[in-house]
């Protein structure tokens, strides 16, 4: 591209040189030739006048007297009726200029001038037109050069940030060129880019956060149906599979609400539910880790409360949390229904350390965590809960009392089955 740009910028200055260039040279030669001309015969004229001027005095006419009167570089010829031809210099060899004059009495004078003299003249006029057409050759030459440079490197530039993106690094430049046309298409692939990178977190954040919400339900399976092949006890396999198909629909939901998260994470489908059918089932799922690890799981406070949320949501939330105490907790964990407002309340605390003082305003960012955890569990939970127009919050530190916060739907006393319109 370079050289096209140089090529072309060269070709439009030559094509103007050689029109303009050949124009000046032959307006230059004729009118220095001209102006040459007229040099000479007003010479023959100026000489004429000084011999009649002579010969009405009746002065002496020799070449001694015209000599003065004439440009040393010229040759005259005077020629007076009845006398010898007086020649003056040097008669020129080869081409000459020449004018003659007659005066009244018949006198007659020839100035001649080699054309030398109109030649050099030329050649200094041409050698000047020459060097300032390649002064301009050069000039056009640089600026082609740095014009070509201004355009060509953008583009090599915006070349290697499509490849950039190819090949999988999606990070914006945000460099601009003052060219509109390359800044638009600079514009175009930042854009890109900035697409590219929130879809490519998009995905990762997606598999981080399966990974973590699957891994505790796959070992609650596992362990589920590890009961099922050492038992022999048809009601114990009957009631451990039934527990495990349970699991199973948990599962199919999570993976369907994190795909739903991973592509909009404001569409819900939030229900009517029972708060005690939830809680009861995560006490059921994770009683026996508690019982595994020496400690308890409890829970307490207000019954029969029904909520507004997606009850597969509402139980990941509920587990983050119940592993998070498993986890980072002590002692036994208490899971307590409470009505505060409009909203019912799930608080979710331990008798453990608590959560540090630094971590406890980031507590639900992620990759964040007081031990070495992955920090997603808490993050995602916040997730899920404001999705469905919930909020989770850590309301104690010391010891650590989680609550997740959800809009309660009363219930008609008249009929304790049909709830009334939700409290808002």
């Amino acid at each position: 591209m370079r050289r096209r740009l140089i090529n072309s910028t060269l070709a439009v200055v030559l094509v103007v040189i050689a029109v303009f260039g050949v124009s000046l040279v032959i307006v230059e030669t004729r009118t220095i030739s001209a102006s040459a001309q007229e040099s000479v015969e007003s010479e023959a004229l100026r000489l004429i006048s000084v011999v009649e001027s002579r010969l009405l005095g009746e002065e002496t006419i020799n070449s001694g007297v015209l000599a003065e009167q004439i440009d040393p570089a010229r040759f005259a010829l005077i020629e007076i009726p009845g006398r010898e031809p007086i020649a003056v210099g040097e008669r020129p060899s080869g081409s000459v200029l020449r004018a003659t004059e007659t005066g009244e009495q018949g006198e007659k004078v020839t100035v001649e001038e080699s054309r030398t003299a109109v030649t050099r003249e030329v050649g200094r006029t041409l050698l000047i037109i020459g060097a300032v057409a390649l002064l301009a050759i050069v000039s056009a030459v640089l600026l082609a050069v740095r014009q070509a440079n201004r355009l060509a490197s953008p583009l090599t530039d915006l070349a290697e940030t499509a490849e950039r993106l190819g090949s999988g690094d999606p990070r914006p430049r945000h460099k601009r060129y003052g060219v509109p046309e390359l800044d638009r298409v600079a514009d175009v692939l930042d854009s890109s880019a900035e697409r590219i990178a929130r879809m490519l977190t998009a995905e990762r954040r997606l598999a981080a956060d399966a990974s973590h919400q699957l891994r505790t339900p796959l070992t609650a399976l596992s362990m589920r149906i590890e009961e099922i092949s050492v038992t022999d006890d048809p009601d114990t396999v009957k009631e451990e599979a039934n527990i495990a198909l349970t699991q199973v629909e948990r599962l199919t939901d999570v993976v369907e609400r994190l795909l739903t998260n991973s592509r909009d994470p404001r569409t819900g489908s939030a229900v009517v539910f029972d708060l005690d059918e939830i809680v009861k089932q995560q006490i059921e799922e994770w009683r026996p880790a508690y019982r595994s690890a020496g400690r308890a799981l409890v829970c307490s406070g207000k019954h029969g409360l029904r909520a507004v949320g997606t009850p597969g949501a509402v139980a990941q939330v509920l587990a983050a949390l119940i592993e998070n105490s498993l986890m980072h907790g002590g002692g036994t964990v208490a899971l307590r229904t409470r009505v505060t407002g409009n909203q019912a309340v799930i608080e979710v605390t331990d008798e453990g350390p608590g959560v540090p003082a630094e971590l406890g305003a980031r507590i639900f960012e992620r990759t964040i965590s007081g031990r070495n955890s992955t920090g997603i569990g808490l993050a995602v939970a916040r997730d899920l809960a404001e999705a469905d127009g919930g909020r989770l919050e850590l309301l104690q530190q010391h010891p650590a009392v989680f609550a997740l916060f959800l809009s309660r739907v009363p219930v008609d006393r008249a009929d304790p089955e049909r709830p009334v319109r939700p409290v808002r």
